[in-house]
């Protein structure tokens, strides 16, 4: 048992975290890319535990956040209440990132709460590298998130992906490609438009465009996801009969 419940405090759930550090885990983490500077080295599995036991708590959630602890952080993002995150507070947060993996997990939050489509245009224009890859790590969620979304959505963000997809910066690049890759496996027609733009960047003249082209023609051609595309837009269309 951990003892925490929804009542812990900011304070009891850092002391807590900090009993299950893992020199080895961090290590790990290391190989993997990740900046372990402010990591204790827990699992994403427990880190959503806790998150789990604590539940939802806005306030908690930024004070958690001002710990600087990478794994209190993650939890900030999954307690904090998407309809009262604002586009000021993603900004600052933002700002703070150092790493593709709190990126990766905060970005969820951001494309939940209501300024989500604001900011993907804002920081995919921003110069700093774990900000512009937010954006495109929002895309790649809100393909997820936004079900409800119409395939406009997604068809405006091919030319932001296009524009950057010179950046070669790694953090960068992946996400861009992340981004293309999940957009093009929502639907039929998104496919074919990601498609389209993926073999425009394949015969670019550009490296960096011309890999992150080759590899969504890869993915996006492949049977099993045409599979599994088709499989989707078939139960989606027997619930609307």
């Amino acid at each position: 048992m951990t003892g925490l419940s929804k009542a812990s405090t900011a304070k009891e759930i850092v002391a807590h975290l900090k009993t299950l550090a893992s020199e080895e885990n961090r290590q790990g983490m290391k190989r993997y890319g990740i900046r372990i500077e402010h990591a204790l080295g827990i699992s994403h599995g427990e880190q959503r535990r806790i998150g789990k036991l604590i539940a939802k708590n806005h306030e908690r959630a930024f004070e958690l956040w001002a710990s600087g602890i990478m794994e209190a952080k993650f939890i900030a993002s999954i307690t904090a209440d998407p309809k009262r995150f604002t586009a000021k507070d993603a900004r600052a947060w933002a700002a703070e990132f150092d790493s593709w993996d709190i990126v990766d997990g905060v970005s969820d939050l951001f494309v939940d709460c209501d300024a989500w489509r604001g900011l993907i245009d804002e920081f995919a224009a921003d110069e700093r590298e774990f900000v512009r890859r937010t954006a495109f790590a929002m895309m790649a969620w809100s393909v997820v998130h936004r079900k409800k979304e119409p395939d406009e959505t997604f068809l405006a963000y091919l030319p932001i992906i296009e524009k950057y997809s010179t950046d070669p910066r790694n953090f960068v690049r992946k996400a861009v490609n992340w981004a293309l890759r999940s957009i093009g496996k929502r639907s039929m027609a998104l496919n074919a438009a990601a498609l389209e733009t993926a073999r425009r960047l394949a015969a670019s003249s550009d490296k960096t465009a011309r890999w992150n082209g080759k590899d969504a023609v890869r993915e996006l051609t492949a049977e099993k996801t045409l599979a599994v595309i088709a499989r989707r837009e078939a139960s989606r269309a027997a619930k609307a009969r």
